[in-house]
């Protein structure tokens, strides 16, 4: 879409790119032929462009952007807008950062955006963490573990009461998360391993 005529590429550096896209597709300009493009023509023109897309992206803006422009004419057209967030600190995030207060869809890849404005019914995939060897095991183990303390050791009729089981089948279970590395034995008591720790603190971080 051109703020000036179809025969007059604009910025001049893309004419090839623009003849190309002639060529193989589609140049749409408003303007006749010969005219020239002007900053207000270019603020004309993004309310065509949000008039011929489903949805509009705003992926960098400032406060005050010809991006944001689009965003609001697609929002009176009843089009989705979208924008990706940015660091709070870059005034390139401002705009976005307004927009999706006001009601924008936040969007953070294609597959989103494909989610709105693709065939009815697409969804994007759940997002996951990378899986953990924690993750893979049964859920009565994972319970066991994590009925342990952080940093002490605790008695496995502590540990059966925090899972929500029976005392004997809490030290079966904690048999088997010490062969896995997960637990060792403390006297009478079971303590969670190094390795434990580092894996529950991944947890957290993804959670």
């Amino acid at each position: 879409m051109l703020a000036c005529g179809v025969d007059r590429p604009y910025p001049r550096g893309h004419t090839q790119l623009i003849n190309r896209i002639a060529e193989q597709g589609l140049v749409v300009g408003e303007l006749p032929p010969g005219d020239h493009p002007t900053p207000s023509r270019f603020i004309l023109r993004n309310r065509v462009i949000a008039a011929l897309t489903r949805g509009t992206v705003i992926v960098e803006a400032a406060y005050r952007s010809g991006a944001l422009v689009t965003a609001r004419a697609a929002q009176r057209l009843g089009r989705f807008t979208m924008g990706v967030p940015g660091p709070a600190t870059s005034g390139l995030s401002a705009g976005v950062h307004e927009l999706l207060r006001g009601g924008a869809t936040l969007v953070t890849d294609a597959a989103e955006v494909t989610e709105l404005v693709g065939d009815m019914g697409e969804l994007a995939p759940d997002r996951r963490g990378p899986v953990l060897p924690r993750d893979l095991l049964e859920p009565g183990a994972r319970r066991v573990l994590d009925a342990l303390p952080a940093r002490r050791a605790a008695t496995a009729r502590a540990i059966a009461r925090g899972a929500g089981t029976a005392e004997d089948d809490a030290v079966g279970k904690l048999y088997e998360l010490r062969a896995l590395g997960y637990v060792e034995r403390h006297g009478e008591g079971w303590k969670l391993t190094r390795q434990a720790m580092i894996s529950g603190s991944s947890d957290r971080r993804r959670c």
